[in-house]
């Protein structure tokens, strides 16, 4: 049997530059203290835990003088606001590329424009983006349906959440193009969600089964699995290898792999060595 296990599978450099951080934080301060969780991955959370990284839902649970750390996917301008008051030493984990869209957010606003976000309705990501907007309540719209639901606008600018899938992307601005006379669209796509997607299509075609390791809470792992199961009926999503099921190997000859932008290596290398363990099991049946 013949495993490839997709060249950009797993974390994304934004991720892994959080969780890097957040280690490193627990081994100097003993302890960090985590706004939400990092990332949608419920087993990086708890190896993170394990390691002195502790979930807390609000600032008023971080004990003085200890750091806190915000997530991945950006904070809102009061939580920051806030921390500043209370004098916490704020870790910012927030993805580069997040924090490039907030300005494309910023500066579409000046030009006076209706904000339209493309992206999942209450997603981290999306909350933190729509919270930099200031004048006009943002609109967020998350399929082609509710884009023709809109109503005409003079003047809009359009932005993404960074793990949206193009295709949609494509749908909902073909729609906006008939409804807004001056539209300005900024494709806030990031490069390894586009990456990630292209690689996938190729795998699902050429491969008799498709694994996508992520979270059932991950976005960006949920359209992976949507992408796969598009072109490849064999196609399953799981959190780890126990989720995998011995029947889906079965007289198959290439099996391909990929992952989440959450998900750690570790749990791809489980997850391709359980199938090799099935390989050798259904070999000598």
């Amino acid at each position: 049997m013949n495993i490839i296990v997709a060249k950009s599978a797993g974390y994304c450099f934004g991720v892994r530059d959080a969780v890097n951080m957040a280690y490193e934080t627990a081994e100097k301060y003993g302890d960090v203290y985590m706004l939400g969780d990092i990332v949608h991955n419920e087993k990086v959370v708890a190896d993170l835990e394990k390691a002195g990284a502790k979930v807390v839902q609000n600032l008023d649970q971080v004990p003085k003088d200890s750091p806190v750390l915000f997530r991945a996917h950006g904070t809102k301008t009061d939580i920051w606001s806030e921390a500043k008051e209370k004098n916490l030493n704020v870790i910012d984990a927030t993805c580069p590329l997040v924090h490039e869209i907030h300005h494309e957010v910023k500066k579409l606003e000046s030009e006076n424009r209706q904000i339209i976000i493309i992206g999942d309705h209450g997603h981290d990501e999306v909350v933190a983006i729509a919270d930099q907007v200031t004048k006009r309540e943002p609109i967020i719209i998350s399929s082609p349906d509710e884009a023709n639901e809109l109503r005409r606008y003079k003047r809009a600018g359009v932005v993404s959440q960074s793990t949206q899938m193009i295709e949609n992307l494509q749908e909902i601005t073909k729609i906006l193009l008939q409804k807004v006379y001056d539209l300005r669209f900024v494709n806030t796509i990031c490069f390894p969600t586009k990456r990630n997607h292209e690689r996938i299509k190729e795998l699902s075609i050429d491969c008799d089964v498709m694994i996508v390791i992520g979270s059932f809470t991950s976005a960006n792992s949920k359209r992976l699995t949507e992408l796969a199961v598009q072109r490849n009926e064999n196609s399953y999503q799981v959190t780890g290898k126990e989720d995998l099921k011995k029947e889906w190997f079965r007289n198959v000859e290439t099996v391909g792999i990929s992952a989440g932008a959450s998900t750690p290596d570790y749990l791809i290398d489980e997850v391709k060595e359980e199938i090799k363990r099935y390989e050798r099991e259904m070999s000598d049946e």
